[in-house]
């Protein structure tokens, strides 16, 4: 949250005085940072009704956010808001830096499944100043939609890394664990499916790796994108997937939280649904590709 998503955020849309400000002391471990953005339960980055109305020399923010990672433990939180234009309107947004102690400002933190810290947070008539703009008033999509794909190809570096740790596991499992006298590996139904799960985490890999490197080349925004949703949909596919044979190859021990590969299946079900989910994704890809 600080440094993948927020810090990226200033890197990409800040003044030279902002970035001089809050990235040495985020790069430090000084300063924790979060993004309010969802208002739903579903990712939806541009249906914003948080609002800012200019008063005097700042403006006045109102409005709610749901699932705010690491809400409740930030220093200044980066809030989404409309300053004009319609919900769901992609013009009109803008980016406030506010501290998370300002008064007006309430922070509310959830439990999620995979045991991760987020946070509902409420403003009630919060006064900022106009130097807390991140960026241009009415223009913060265009650092947002960068943004965004940046930590949409981070989080699915992680969930591929969370993968491969269930299917290696998995994989050891059914070499260890013996049934009728023989290892439950030898079982050609078994084989099976642990060959298609490798398959599948062969082919994400691909889409990761593809989407760093697109990353490291500065292509252009529009192929990042691209690669962005095609990277999320497929690990967040996969992640799924593997978690969910892992723990039918486990067996009933498996259901339980006394043996850890539960934990992946928690894991891929929050990760999933942050910054957009599979069905999100491939809707966002056939749309970026024209259809």
């Amino acid at each position: 949250a600080t440094v993948w998503v927020s810090g990226t955020l200033v890197n990409i849309g800040g003044s030279e005085a902002l970035k001089a400000e809050v990235l040495p002391s985020v790069a430090a471990g000084e300063l924790k940072l979060a993004l309010a953005l969802e208002e739903s339960h579903r990712h939806n980055p541009y249906n914003i009704s948080t609002n800012a109305d200019p008063s005097g020399d700042g403006y006045v923010l109102s409005g709610k956010k749901t699932f705010v990672l690491d809400g409740h433990i930030a220093d200044k939180l980066i809030v989404v808001v409309r300053t004009s234009g319609e919900p769901d309107a992609r013009a009109g947004l803008t980016l406030f830096l506010v501290d998370r102690d300002a008064p007006g400002v309430s922070v509310s933190r959830t439990i999620m499944a995979d045991s991760r810290n987020a946070a509902n947070v409420s403003f009630d008539k919060v006064l900022v100043s106009a130097d807390a703009v991140i960026g241009a008033v009415d223009s913060g999509a265009d650092i947002l939609d960068p943004t965004l794909d940046i930590a949409r190809i981070g989080l699915a570096a992680e969930m591929l890394g969370g993968t491969l740790e269930c299917f290696e596991r998995t994989i050891a499992y059914l070499k260890e664990r013996k049934q009728f006298g023989v290892a439950i590996g030898s079982f050609q139904a078994l084989k099976h499916r642990a060959a298609n799960m490798f398959c599948e985490i062969e082919l994400s890999k691909s889409c990761v790796l593809e989407a760093l490197t697109a990353l490291d080349e500065g292509r252009d925004p529009s192929e990042v994108a691209k690669l962005a949703s095609l990277a999320k949909a497929k690990v967040g596919e996969t992640y799924g997937l593997v978690s969910r044979e892992g723990i039918q190859m486990h067996g009933g021990i498996g259901m339980t939280d006394e043996f850890e590969i539960g934990f992946f299946i928690k894991r891929a079900a929050v990760a999933e649904q942050t910054f957009g989910d599979v069905s999100y994704h491939r809707n966002r890809y056939g749309e970026l590709e024209g259809y």
